[in-house]
């Protein structure tokens, strides 16, 4: 480990370095974790540091590569979480003041299974408070501080999953675990220039997560690449006893075939118009490098539904639902975001027809998208209308002229798909701008293919912040 650049190869790149015994285990979690140390937290990226615990794994995974037994492609790979996956014995503060000190006395499924895949957890990372659900409206909204992206260090990281944005473009871990409401992992994914994936609801257990909406939440890798999502997904996906909405089904990573068949994308209508110039410029851009493997029908017109509203109303009844303890006890007002010290009650206020009425819609919005899945493989549009948001301006301030298209991120949300997001070039004030990919219930499979090609085709993902 001569240089820096080891910190920001791919999973993928630093597995195959490990088996092949040219680092250790060790040696890049000690790395690792001297970088969280000062660069993560000067990002406000970091909750905590599992050094005891994690240099121990990064020994016993020498140990066990150095006899010939590796468990698979992440073994002695170090990674982290969003603060709000239940690690055992160490705190899990969910990104919020009066959870500083909770303790489980158990895992998530998904650490279980990245330990058993043999990946070294080195740290829990920061998250917004309550993963946004109530209702927060600027950056500085968790305990840890306000997340920043390395690649400016004036800008968001994004939300909510701010650390793991900012620990894996940052060259803080070798991948994160996120999680997904409404946006979660795509936007701080696009702010920081990763490759993050949300798979399709039930794909991935969420035993040990907090829950901030039953129907919504997934949980998802944020990697350097398509490929490295492809990996971290087969070791967490799949039936868990403990979660009683993940579904029997696993997923196996394959690189695509040289001559795979050519994929029909379809662009929607009304989602370049209003997005900033170099939004529009490198998507544009990735359009004619996709255009090399696939069939691009562009004005499309998106199904007309409330995905907005419709998301917004489910997120507030099932979140105050989630939270009512905490509400009841005025423990709202330990948050740091002042937006989020009242939106617990507002939440509680939600009508029980407009839940019921949102809930109902999501059968004709599935049965609309399903349609258009019936002519296409793949939904492409920018990640983001904008880059990211400056730290010290409300959000709905920051660009104002901007206001994205057809609301897809809700969408995809309510219709339980899944979705890669990969970076696309730099735009205002050297900050990263993102292309997003959806498919159907179930296609991880075609989407990461795709997106890998993208990348084997393109430079992009290998860009590193300046800032890191």
């Amino acid at each position: 480990m001569s240089t820096e650049s080891i910190y920001f190869e791919s999973a993928a790149a630093l597995g195959r370095r490990i088996h092949s015994r040219q680092i250790t285990s060790l040696a890049l979690t000690q790395g690792y974790l001297d970088r969280l140390r000062t660069r993560g937290r000067e990002l406000n990226a970091v909750v905590t540091l599992l050094e005891d615990t994690a240099l121990q794994e990064a020994r016993r995974a020498d140990a066990a590569i150095r006899r010939g037994r590796v468990r698979g492609p992440l073994h002695g790979v170090p990674y982290g979480v969003k603060d709000l996956l239940a690690t055992r014995g160490v705190p899990t503060t969910w990104g919020a003041a009066p959870y500083r000190n909770q303790v489980f006395d158990h895992d998530a499924t998904v650490i279980r299974r990245l330990r058993d895949a043999g990946a070294v957890l080195v740290a829990k990372l920061a998250m917004v408070e309550l993963a946004g659900g109530m209702g927060y409206d600027e950056a500085d909204a968790s305990f840890t501080g306000p997340g920043i992206t390395p690649w400016n260090r004036g800008f968001w990281s994004g939300g909510s999953s701010s650390g793991p944005g900012a620990a894996v473009a940052a060259g803080l871990v070798g991948f994160a675990i996120g999680s997904e409401t409404s946006g979660s992992i795509l936007t701080p994914s696009a702010f920081c220039g990763v490759t993050g994936l949300r798979p399709t609801y039930g794909l991935v257990s969420r035993y040990g997560a907090m829950a901030l909406s039953w129907t919504l939440d997934k949980l998802g890798p944020m990697c350097r690449s398509a490929e490295d999502c492809g990996l971290v997904l087969e070791a967490i996906a799949g039936r868990d006893p403990l979660d009683p909405t993940s579904v029997a089904r696993r997923f196996h990573w394959r690189r695509p075939a040289k001559r795979a068949r050519a994929v029909r994308i379809l662009v929607p209508k009304g989602c370049v118009e209003k997005v900033q110039p170099e939004v529009r410029e490198n998507f544009e851009t990735s359009l004619r490098a996709l255009a090399a493997f696939a069939s691009i029908e562009r004005d499309v017109d998106w199904p007309d539904f409330p995905w907005g509203p419709a998301v917004g109303t489910i997120v507030d009844a099932e979140g105050a639902a989630a939270f009512l303890p905490l509400i009841e006890s005025g423990g709202l007002a330990e948050l740091r975001c002042p937006a989020d010290r009242v939106g617990g009650y507002s939440a509680m206020l939600t009508p029980a027809v407009d839940y019921v009425q949102a809930m109902r819609l999501r059968a004709p919005m599935k049965r609309a998208v399903n349609a258009l899945f019936a002519r296409f493989d793949i939904v492409a549009s920018p990640t983001r209308a904008s880059v990211s948001y400056p730290l010290d301006m409300k959000f709905r301030d920051a660009y104002p002229d901007v206001s994205g298209g057809p609301a897809l991120i809700p969408a995809g949300n309510l219709c339980g798909l899944p979705a890669v997001c990969l970076p696309n070039g730099l735009g205002q004030n050297g900050l990263p701008t993102s292309l997003a990919l959806m498919g159907p219930a179930f296609s991880e499979a075609r989407l990461l293919e795709l997106a890998y090609r993208l990348q084997q085709a393109t430079p992009w993902h290998r860009e590193v912040p300046p800032h890191a």
